[in-house]
């Protein structure tokens, strides 16, 4: 159920991708975003998937995994979708019942609602497979650094942000092998009642939580034991610097965006 989590996951590869800078991924991944918010029309669409098709390929990671990684958020895909579906006004209906609709609007409103979810997340585990947690803080810090002059805690943030994103697939494979155990003692998770489904899962929470604070405290000690004092002070092993890679990744997401431009407001 959880091992196809792969947000946070990272698997080593030698791509294009790969040798990205962290900084150039993270500006265009959070760039994209607002690309595909921004896109209005079927063209644009295209476009974007497009992009993100061939980003793909250029990480040397098969598609399969991608979709894989999909089917733990489909059904909050598809509550979203059915919700602008039941909702959404506008255009022919082609059935009512009290506020609950189905119009030509509101179909559209799915589609494009279920394009922009998968976009989103498809980019966010090109962001996660390919950039170890290390150069993830690295990248992180260096993008907040101008906010250092407000005082604001640059290092602290980026270090916990890469720690909470790195600990999302621990935690739901502490999750899968502790579900394994109680299905080895007769557990059913798959059967039942809505509210019985639900309350089977409660006697997971306790041990998932004691496993979560066990190791945040062995990590807090080990930190503690190997000098760690905060970001003051610190020098960095390895120096981020960009390449020719990163301004060809950077031109053509320019493109990009002046192609979605004048698709969506020129023509």
């Amino acid at each position: 159920m959880f091992d196809n989590v792969l947000i946070g996951r990272y698997i080593q590869g030698n791509s294009i991708i790969h040798h990205l800078d962290p900084r150039t991924k993270l500006i265009l991944s959070f760039f994209f975003i607002i690309l595909v918010f921004m896109a209005n029309s079927w063209m644009s669409y295209v476009l974007l998937i497009a992009f993100i098709v061939t980003a793909v390929s250029l990480t040397g990671i098969d598609l399969g995994v991608f979709l894989r990684g999909i089917r733990p958020m489909i059904w909050l895909i598809l509550f979203t979708v059915v919700f602008q579906v039941l909702f959404s006004t506008g255009g022919t209906v082609y059935f009512q019942w009290g506020p609950i609709a189905v119009t030509s609007a509101g179909l559209i409103n799915g589609v494009l609602i279920f394009v922009r979810l998968v976009l989103i997340i498809m980019m966010s585990t090109i962001l996660t497979l390919t950039t170890s947690p290390l150069e993830l803080t690295d990248g992180i810090e260096h993008l907040l650094r101008p906010l250092e002059r407000f005082g604001f805690p640059t290092h602290e943030v980026a270090l916990m942000m890469s720690i909470a994103l790195r600990y999302v697939p621990t935690l739901m494979d502490e999750t899968q092998k502790i579900m394994n155990a109680q299905k080895s003692r007769g557990v059913e998770f798959d059967q039942g009642s809505f509210l019985d489904r639900v309350k089977a899962f409660v006697p997971i929470l306790v041990p998932l939580f004691v496993s979560a604070f066990n190791r945040a405290d062995e990590m807090a000690n080990a930190m503690e034991a190997r000098g760690y004092r905060g970001g003051e002070g610190r020098t960095k092993y390895r120096q981020l610097a960009y390449s020719r890679i990163d301004l060809m990744a950077g031109l053509l997401t320019v493109l990009m965006t002046l192609a979605i431009i004048v698709i969506d407001f020129m023509i």
